[in-house]
Protein backbone atom coordinates (compact mmCIF):
# COMPACT_ATOMS: atom_id res chain seq x y z
CA UNK A 1 0.00 0.00 0.00
CA UNK A 2 2.85 2.40 0.85
CA UNK A 3 4.47 1.63 -2.51
CA UNK A 4 1.20 2.46 -4.28
CA UNK A 5 0.95 5.87 -2.54
CA UNK A 6 4.58 6.69 -3.36
CA UNK A 7 3.98 5.79 -7.02
CA UNK A 8 0.92 8.09 -7.16
CA UNK A 9 2.91 11.00 -5.67
CA UNK A 10 5.72 10.55 -8.16
CA UNK A 11 3.25 10.40 -11.08
CA UNK A 12 1.55 13.60 -9.86
CA UNK A 13 4.91 15.41 -9.56
CA UNK A 14 5.91 14.42 -13.07
CA UNK A 15 2.56 15.43 -14.56
CA UNK A 16 2.50 18.86 -12.85
CA UNK A 17 3.00 21.82 -15.24
CA UNK A 18 6.46 23.31 -15.28
CA UNK A 19 7.06 26.94 -14.35
CA UNK A 20 9.78 27.26 -17.04
CA UNK A 21 8.72 29.15 -20.20
CA UNK A 22 8.56 27.13 -23.38
CA UNK A 23 9.84 28.46 -26.68
CA UNK A 24 7.54 26.33 -28.78
CA UNK A 25 4.73 28.89 -28.75
CA UNK A 26 6.19 31.04 -31.51
CA UNK A 27 6.14 28.07 -33.90
CA UNK A 28 2.53 27.09 -33.28
CA UNK A 29 0.05 27.29 -36.15
CA UNK A 30 -1.21 30.74 -35.07
CA UNK A 31 2.26 32.30 -35.09
CA UNK A 32 2.51 35.17 -37.55
CA UNK A 33 5.85 35.45 -39.33
CA UNK A 34 6.99 38.97 -40.17
CA UNK A 35 5.50 40.06 -43.45
CA UNK A 36 7.99 39.81 -46.30
CA UNK A 37 6.81 41.32 -49.54
CA UNK A 38 8.16 41.25 -53.08
CA UNK A 39 9.51 44.71 -53.87
CA UNK A 40 10.48 44.02 -57.49
CA UNK A 41 10.19 41.18 -59.94
CA UNK A 42 11.02 40.69 -63.62
CA UNK A 43 10.76 37.77 -66.01
CA UNK A 44 11.81 37.93 -69.65
CA UNK A 45 11.55 35.01 -72.10
CA UNK A 46 13.03 35.39 -75.58
CA UNK A 47 12.28 33.57 -78.84
CA UNK A 48 15.84 32.23 -79.10
CA UNK A 49 15.35 30.23 -75.88
CA UNK A 50 17.20 32.59 -73.56
CA UNK A 51 15.60 34.06 -70.47
CA UNK A 52 16.27 36.33 -67.51
CA UNK A 53 14.42 36.67 -64.26
CA UNK A 54 14.98 38.36 -60.93
CA UNK A 55 13.22 39.37 -57.74
CA UNK A 56 13.89 41.38 -54.60
CA UNK A 57 12.14 41.15 -51.25
CA UNK A 58 11.54 43.55 -48.40
CA UNK A 59 14.03 41.63 -46.21
CA UNK A 60 16.79 42.54 -48.76
CA UNK A 61 16.89 39.05 -50.26
CA UNK A 62 17.57 39.20 -54.00
CA UNK A 63 18.03 36.64 -56.74
CA UNK A 64 18.70 36.96 -60.44
CA UNK A 65 19.41 34.38 -63.08
CA UNK A 66 20.07 34.35 -66.82
CA UNK A 67 19.89 31.33 -69.11
CA UNK A 68 20.73 30.88 -72.76
CA UNK A 69 20.79 27.95 -75.12
CA UNK A 70 24.08 26.88 -76.64
CA UNK A 71 25.38 24.12 -78.89
CA UNK A 72 27.66 21.68 -77.12
CA UNK A 73 29.93 19.10 -78.74
CA UNK A 74 29.50 15.74 -77.02
CA UNK A 75 31.87 12.82 -77.53
CA UNK A 76 30.62 9.33 -76.72
CA UNK A 77 32.40 6.00 -76.91
CA UNK A 78 30.59 2.82 -77.93
CA UNK A 79 31.23 -0.71 -76.64
CA UNK A 80 33.96 -1.29 -79.21
CA UNK A 81 35.94 1.84 -78.29
CA UNK A 82 34.91 3.90 -81.30
CA UNK A 83 34.36 7.59 -80.55
CA UNK A 84 31.34 9.47 -81.88
CA UNK A 85 31.02 13.24 -81.85
CA UNK A 86 27.74 15.08 -82.17
CA UNK A 87 26.35 18.52 -81.41
CA UNK A 88 23.50 18.88 -78.93
CA UNK A 89 21.61 21.88 -77.61
CA UNK A 90 22.00 22.68 -73.91
CA UNK A 91 21.54 25.47 -71.41
CA UNK A 92 24.11 27.68 -69.73
CA UNK A 93 23.01 29.42 -66.56
CA UNK A 94 24.54 32.15 -64.45
CA UNK A 95 23.12 34.01 -61.54
CA UNK A 96 23.49 35.43 -58.07
CA UNK A 97 21.70 35.51 -54.74
CA UNK A 98 21.98 37.81 -51.76
CA UNK A 99 20.44 37.32 -48.34
CA UNK A 100 20.87 38.26 -44.69
CA UNK A 101 20.88 35.50 -42.07
CA UNK A 102 18.79 35.77 -38.86
CA UNK A 103 22.06 36.60 -37.06
CA UNK A 104 22.60 39.59 -39.39
CA UNK A 105 25.37 38.05 -41.50
CA UNK A 106 25.28 39.03 -45.19
CA UNK A 107 25.75 36.34 -47.84
CA UNK A 108 26.38 36.67 -51.57
CA UNK A 109 26.44 33.64 -53.85
CA UNK A 110 27.22 33.71 -57.56
CA UNK A 111 27.29 30.72 -59.87
CA UNK A 112 27.84 29.60 -63.43
CA UNK A 113 26.55 26.32 -64.85
CA UNK A 114 27.84 25.41 -68.30
CA UNK A 115 29.74 22.64 -70.07
CA UNK A 116 32.44 22.87 -67.36
CA UNK A 117 29.85 22.03 -64.66
CA UNK A 118 28.34 23.93 -61.74
CA UNK A 119 30.77 26.51 -60.32
CA UNK A 120 29.52 28.37 -57.22
CA UNK A 121 31.48 31.24 -55.66
CA UNK A 122 30.95 32.91 -52.32
CA UNK A 123 32.93 34.00 -49.28
CA UNK A 124 30.88 31.69 -47.04
CA UNK A 125 31.62 28.52 -49.04
CA UNK A 126 34.30 26.17 -47.71
CA UNK A 127 37.55 26.03 -49.62
CA UNK A 128 39.71 22.95 -49.82
CA UNK A 129 43.05 23.38 -48.06
CA UNK A 130 46.09 23.95 -50.21
CA UNK A 131 48.97 21.65 -49.43
CA UNK A 132 52.37 23.03 -50.30
CA UNK A 133 54.94 20.29 -50.26
CA UNK A 134 57.62 18.89 -52.47
CA UNK A 135 56.98 15.65 -54.18
CA UNK A 136 59.31 12.88 -53.08
CA UNK A 137 62.05 11.99 -55.52
CA UNK A 138 63.37 8.48 -55.87
CA UNK A 139 66.93 8.18 -54.59
CA UNK A 140 69.69 7.90 -57.15
CA UNK A 141 72.31 5.30 -56.34
CA UNK A 142 75.68 5.76 -57.98
CA UNK A 143 77.77 2.65 -57.77
CA UNK A 144 79.79 0.48 -60.06
CA UNK A 145 78.36 -2.79 -61.11
CA UNK A 146 80.57 -5.77 -60.40
CA UNK A 147 82.37 -7.09 -63.45
CA UNK A 148 82.57 -10.81 -63.99
CA UNK A 149 86.16 -12.06 -63.67
CA UNK A 150 87.93 -12.97 -66.87
CA UNK A 151 89.73 -16.29 -66.73
CA UNK A 152 92.30 -17.22 -69.29
CA UNK A 153 92.53 -20.94 -69.73
CA UNK A 154 94.90 -23.05 -71.70
CA UNK A 155 93.03 -25.70 -73.46
CA UNK A 156 94.69 -28.98 -72.74
CA UNK A 157 95.59 -30.97 -75.80
CA UNK A 158 95.35 -34.70 -75.65
CA UNK A 159 98.63 -36.43 -76.28
CA UNK A 160 99.03 -37.93 -79.70
CA UNK A 161 98.63 -41.65 -79.84
CA UNK A 162 100.80 -43.78 -82.03
CA UNK A 163 99.09 -44.06 -85.36
CA UNK A 164 99.25 -47.25 -87.27
CA UNK A 165 97.68 -47.91 -90.52
CA UNK A 166 95.81 -51.09 -90.61
CA UNK A 167 93.48 -52.65 -92.96
CA UNK A 168 93.48 -53.96 -96.52
CA UNK A 169 96.05 -52.41 -98.72
CA UNK A 170 98.58 -51.76 -96.07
Amino acid sequence: MKLFIVAILIAAAVAAPSSYPTYEKKYEKDYKYPDITITSQSDERNLDGSSQWSYAQSDYTTREEAQEQKKFTVTTVDDYGKEYTKEVMGNTNKGSSYWVSPEGEKFTLTWVANDAGFQPKGDHLPVAPVHVYELPVAPVHEYELPVAPVHEYEIPVAPALPYRRTGAGY
